[in-house]
């Protein structure tokens, strides 16, 4: 696939990540070709030649994002890279210097009290009850989106409750979101941590989640 010609690719400023969108269109690409298309770009081998990986290393289960077997970086290092899809949009992301993960979420999806109960930490649900009704729909898939970022990045873990964690607010930080709140099993390199924003069209938020 020609990441270039055939949706818009974007380089994440500051952090060394590229990220391809795909949006609209009469047929959704295959996940997998897309990933090829932007890694096979950004690393300057025809896509054909990349090996995915989708196998965790830890239980062999198909989670969190994929592995790139080849190519490696000029110095031997790893391709990191994920995509995720919903509806007619897809979103890939990759990098060499972090571990990265991609999140996109739908606007319309509205799971209730409940739902957010589980999504959301306290703090964070009150900040969505304070936010003008239209701007809401947004804030809430973009946070969404963000979490869904950092458990792909992070990979085989522990369950944790996306409650447990808090996260700045989408909109009152700039597009490049952070951890405000923790969970002692990401120790302290949470800290680190960026989620930046990426505009998809239609009624999708999508963001990436970068480690260090």
């Amino acid at each position: 696939m020609d990441v270039t010609a055939d949706g818009e690719l974007i380089v994440l400023e500051g952090s060394g990540a590229s990220v391809f969108v795909h949006a609209g269109g009469r047929r959704l690409p295959a996940v997998d070709a897309v990933l090829r298309g932007l890694v096979g770009h950004a690393a300057g081998v025809p896509a054909d030649d990349v090996e995915l990986e989708h196998a965790c290393a830890v239980c062999g289960a198909r989670h969190g994002r994929p592995a790139i077997a080849y190519p490696t970086t000029p110095s031997g290092g790893q391709w990191y890279a994920d995509v995720a899809v919903a509806a007619d949009a897809v979103v890939a992301a990759t990098a060499t210097r972090h571990p990265l993960g991609v999140g996109v979420e739908s606007t319309t999806l509205d799971g209730g009290v409940l739902m957010d109960e589980a999504a959301f930490h306290a703090s964070e649900r009150a900040a969505l009850d304070e936010l003008d009704p239209a701007r809401r729909p947004l804030v809430r898939a973009t946070l969404w989106a963000r979490k869904t970022a950092l458990l792909r990045a992070v990979g085989h873990t522990d369950f944790i409750e996306p409650s447990r964690l808090a996260l700045t607010i989408p909109g009152d930080d700039g597009g490049i979101g952070r951890i405000a709140r923790s969970v002692p099993e990401f120790g302290s390199g949470w800290r680190a941590v960026r989620f930046h924003d990426v505009p998809v069209p239609g009624n999708r938020a999508a963001s990436v989640a970068i480690l260090s």
